[in-house]
């Protein structure tokens, strides 16, 4: 790597041109703030100004961070010093100069594809790749890569000083991009065509949550008026997760994509109530899909049943009448076509209308679209088609699968078994059966069924993108809920086998797929880890012969000395006084994040201790998110200020295990495994979880003997 001192001139000409790219960046802001917006009227104007008030958003400077990372050089290889060859900075967005001449190249442009992807051996035209090293958003460094002529692939023989910094350089809050250090096989999934729809399945460490956020900014990029119209989605685990992701997007100067939970994204109902695995298995399980389109059609009434003699429409001094039997067949034909509950009965009126107008026409009579409207708005048919085609609410008859035994038996014969049935009747799971649908408690996995129900009662609108993360422990019911959110569209799904939790997890990303309804689905596999040191993903990858059996361990890049410590506490009443003190160890001697991990159960004993050696931390769900950043009116100073300040809060998080699924801390504290793995019947995948959250340090403690599998030569 080059001299990269003060007086180095290169260092200094590139400091030079990140500053005036700075510069114009502030221009741009400052312009988007000073537009005024006036519209053809009052809902026009206020959409003009909130997409200005977005666009300055997106057009705020983190200072923290470089606004290039790399510098492409195409032509003769420049001297020091000058800058004569053709050449382009690589950021995290475009920025051009007062005359439009760009001043950095957006990432997701194509001419950036090179700087993930070219090679010595396919160089894509390029002489020369060089990569900046930053402290604090000043440039501290560089290093050339020359990929053409006599020096190629010389500087490819040695791994990146920069690239290793930057993967391993502390972090503390929320989770950061990855733009720069994007390895080519994660750029080929970030660039895939948005019609194409990608599962990825990724070991700890392998940055498929990176690969997800980052695709979502690229095709945001190429397809921006297509995800504009049709929305795209974000769906992670838990809130705590998205609070951690939260910042990639808008660092990317992303700020309209969605982020939300599975509970949150059928959320039609309030969950106060958690089921027991054998009733969240059965109502996880697809095909409750049938059972509940058993229970919706059984609603329909033949005329023969409810209005033998047909029915009869009086219009002036005539009257009209249509049998029985011709409203039967009315009924077949729109149940021929294969439409959800909803839009066949919105169709049955205009069709028995249809059907006296035939009549009328017959008789001579002058009709046309009014006389049809007319008569399908008439008393008789309205009554004829809520007697033949009743309304129906989706919670009323998830309330009624659920608290009469004799509904549930009709509508799940031949589906489920009377065990299954019994596992999900409120007779048998609640102490007190609720009498109306507002007073019972209702759980995750009934919001999902619930959910269920209103699509088959009516189609529910599609987006044009959703990414899935976490997807390994959602079930089969789940994956529909999703699956219907991107009917139309396209899906990324992030995910891995290994680390499925849940009972109702499924055993396959094909089967996975199949529950989306997408197929077709082009399954990619990351097996390369660049966070998690090989020493910690080696020990945490015992475990899987037994967890996962048949999935291939992953492997990692980073081989770090003194990463993985085990202690073994004689007595169990040490342990929290034992913990304290590797807490106070880890924050004295070493940077950045401190994920302190354990057993749900544990964590308020271990909350008090800390609390009572006077440690300052924070315990992961407990915590109010913070009020968002308005950027249309924060100041550049006070955004500065903010992201400059000393104290970014608690270095130490204290984390439920349940929550620990897709975090990482420069430093992970694991305490009791053996109590982790009790806590649920996939007790050994959650450990799996817990181990594999360290990006730099794991410190395991444990007074009761650790699992077998660890222990295993």
């Amino acid at each position: 790597m080059p001299e990269t001192s003060d007086a180095d001139p290169i260092v200094a000409k590139e400091q030079s041109h990140l500053d005036q790219s700075r510069a114009a960046l502030k221009a741009m802001r400052d312009e988007a703030l000073t537009l005024r917006a006036q519209g053809g009227n009052a809902v026009s104007t206020e959409n003009l100004l909130a997409a200005l008030r977005a666009r300055a958003k997106a057009l705020m400077d983190d200072p923290t961070v470089p606004l290039f990372f790399g510098r492409l050089d195409y032509g003769d290889v420049p001297e020091a010093g000058e800058f004569r060859a053709e050449h382009y900075y690589i950021g995290r967005r475009h920025v051009h100069d007062a005359d439009g001449e760009p001043m950095v190249i957006d990432w997701r442009a194509p001419v950036s594809t090179a700087f993930y992807q070219a090679t010595p051996k396919a160089p894509m035209g390029l002489d020369r790749r060089r990569r900046f090293g930053f402290a604090r958003g000043a440039i501290t460094g560089y290093e050339d890569e020359p990929l053409s002529g006599a020096g190629a692939g010389a500087a490819a023989a040695g791994a990146s000083r920069i690239l290793t910094e930057e993967i391993e350089r502390p972090r503390s809050g929320p989770m950061r991009d990855i733009v720069s250090t994007i390895q080519p096989e994660q750029d080929e999934i970030v660039r895939a065509d948005m019609n194409v729809s990608v599962c990825v399945q990724g070991a700890p460490g392998t940055g498929k949550t990176a690969v997800g956020l980052h695709r979502v900014a690229f095709l945001l990029y190429a397809h921006r008026d297509r995800l504009r119209r049709g929305g795209s989605l974000v769906i992670g685990p838990n809130k705590e997760f998205l609070k951690y992701i939260e910042q990639v997007l808008p660092a990317l100067g992303e700020v309209e994509v969605g982020q939300t939970t599975v509970d949150d994204l059928v959320a039609r109902v309030r969950i106060t109530a958690q089921d027991p695995p054998e009733s969240g298995v059965v109502k996880g399980d697809a095909r409750m899909a049938q059972v509940l389109h058993n229970a919706i059609w059984s609603r329909l009434r033949t005329a023969r049943e409810v209005l033998p003699d047909g029915i009869m429409i009086v219009r002036g001094s005539r009257r009209w009448r249509v049998p029985a039997h011709e409203i039967d067949e009315l009924i077949a034909a729109t149940r021929e076509r294969d439409v959800r509950y909803g839009a066949g009965r919105a169709m049955l009126a205009p069709r028995m209308a249809h059907a006296v107008l035939y009549r009328m026409e017959a008789a001579g009579e002058t009709t046309d679209d009014r006389t049809q409207n007319a008569v399908a708005r008439t008393s008789e048919i309205r009554k004829a088609v809520d007697l033949l085609w009743p309304a129906i609410d989706p919670v009323k008859v998830v309330f009624e699968l659920y608290s009469d035994p004799e509904v549930l038996a009709r509508a799940a014969e031949g589906v489920l078994t009377p065990q299954e049935q019994a596992a999900i009747l409120w007779t048998a799971t609640r102490p007190k059966v609720p009498r109306t649908p507002g007073t019972a408690k209702w759980s995750s996995g009934d919001a999902v069924v619930i959910d269920e129900a209103h699509d088959q009662l009516d189609r529910l609108p599609s987006l044009a993108h959703v990414v899935l993360d976490e997807a390994q422990d959602l079930s089969a019911m789940q994956y529909r809920a999703v699956g219907r959110r991107c009917s139309t569209g396209s899906v990324t799904v992030l995910g891995d086998i290994a680390q499925g939790t849940t009972p109702w997890a499924t055993p396959s990303w094909e089967e996975t797929l199949k529950h989306l309804g997408k197929t077709e689905a082009v399954v990619e596999e990351l097996t390369l880890g660049f966070r998690v040191p090989r020493q910690i993903i080696d020990f945490a990858a015992k475990l899987l012969p037994d967890a996962a059996p048949g999935l291939r361990p992953p492997t990692s890049v980073r081989q770090q000395g003194g990463s993985l410590e085990i202690d073994a506490v004689a007595r169990a009443s040490d342990l929290p006084d034992t913990t304290v003190t590797a807490a106070e160890l880890a924050l004295a001697t070493h940077e950045g994040s401190i994920g302190l991990i354990a057993a749900d159960t544990r964590i308020p004993q271990i909350a008090a201790a800390l609390a009572a050696a006077g440690f300052e931390h924070t315990v992961l769900g407990s915590q109010a998110a913070a009020p968002p950043i308005d950027g249309a009116t924060e100041t550049e100073a006070e955004l500065v200020e903010s992201l400059l300040a000393e104290d970014q809060g608690p270095r130490l998080v204290l984390v439920p295990a349940t929550l620990a699924k897709g975090l990482e801390y420069d430093q992970v504290i694991v305490v009791e495994p053996a109590e982790i793995v009790a806590a649920e019947p996939r007790g050994l995948r959650r450990l799996y979880v817990v181990l594999t959250r360290a990006v730099s340090r794991l410190h395991v403690l444990h007074s009761e003997p650790l699992p077998p599998q660890l222990t295993a030569v």
